[in-house]
């Protein structure tokens, strides 16, 4: 992929949560593209995060998309918290999902795109009978659960089946991937067919600043 057809979603959880308002407007200024929101339920992942009102906090500060991913079981029962509290995109998981199609349905008529997160052991076909309603197709390139992971090397051939499968049915959905993202790593994905790169530590580390950071994922020298 392209680099100018590449956008950059840093993932908060690996911000400074003290200082999370003056970091998301920091890497937006810098050239990110959206803002990526990991909410986690402790359950359908052993971590618990960000909820409803942070989305609601950021969405006060910035007209950014806030592309909100639910790892979190039984999705359908938190829809609504995180649309009303200003979600522009919400990634639903395909194995906590039990009726799929029905929750891609409400996301988008409540005026989100909707997306769907596929876990590392997950096939990729899983999606191909909702794909119509797809705006967004993640495949998770670490297990979800935690920042800083290794990227599990097999995942450029999740990536370009997905981009098969996406090509085949014309659709129009951006390809994005989370886990393990960075200046090593997006060249492979990129390459495989991502469009959207969710990166926490490669942003929000230590070292250069994110003007730097930024354009470097996406292919470009800042």
């Amino acid at each position: 992929m392209a680099p100018d057809q590449v956008k950059v979603a840093p993932s908060l959880l690996s911000a400074d949560f003290a200082r999370l308002g003056d970091q998301a407007q920091a890497v937006l200024d810098a050239g990110a593209d959206y803002l990526h929101v990991d909410a986690m339920d402790g359950r359908f992942v052993p971590n618990l995060t960000f909820g409803a009102p942070v989305v609601e906090a950021l969405d006060a500060i910035t007209d950014a998309p806030l592309d909100c991913h639910l790892m979190v079981r039984e999705p359908d029962d938190r829809l609504e918290e995180f649309l009303d509290a200003g979600a522009d995109i919400v990634t639903v998981h395909a194995e906590a999902a039990t009726h799929l199609n029905r929750t891609l349905t409400r996301i988008r008529d409540a005026g989100a795109k909707a997306g769907v997160a596929l876990n590392p052991h997950t096939p990729v076909g899983v999606v191909r009978n909702v794909v119509d309603l797809v705006d967004l197709l993640l495949v998770m390139t670490v297990n979800p659960g935690f920042s800083g992971q290794d990227f599990i090397e097999t995942s450029p051939e999740k990536v370009r089946r997905a981009r098969q499968l996406l090509d085949e049915h014309d659709s129009g959905a951006e390809l994005q991937v989370d886990g393990g993202i960075g200046p090593d790593t997006s060249p492979r994905v990129r390459k495989a067919g991502a469009n959207v790169l969710v990166a926490g530590s490669a942003v929000f580390g230590a070292g250069e600043p994110f003007e730097q950071r930024i354009p470097r994922l996406r292919g470009r020298q800042a």
